[in-house]
């Protein structure tokens, strides 16, 4: 089952570059196809990974104020951390 949790998870895994752009596009496809999402949260959950399933798009795209919408929407806050290259 999908939860606001596995989205969260895979858009931080995105953004901190453990996954591709790519990879997390085919997930959200096969995850609106297979349509496994948490009731709790349906409606959010669906939007969201609808919208994460467009993202190789050329016309939707996917922003970084894009990613922080979602994960706001989520219950989740995104951070940034700028640390010298060693």
């Amino acid at each position: 089952m999908i939860t606001r949790e596995t989205v969260a998870t895979r858009l931080r895994d995105y953004l901190q570059h453990r996954t591709t752009r790519a990879a997390l596009v085919d997930w959200a496809e096969r995850a609106v196809m297979d349509e496994d999402f948490d009731e709790r949260d349906l409606d959010t959950i669906r939007d969201v990974t609808s919208r994460l399933g467009l993202a190789d798009v050329r016309e939707f795209g996917l922003t970084w104020e894009d990613c922080e919408s979602f994960l706001s929407r989520l219950g989740y806050q995104a951070r940034v951390d700028v640390v010298q290259a060693q």
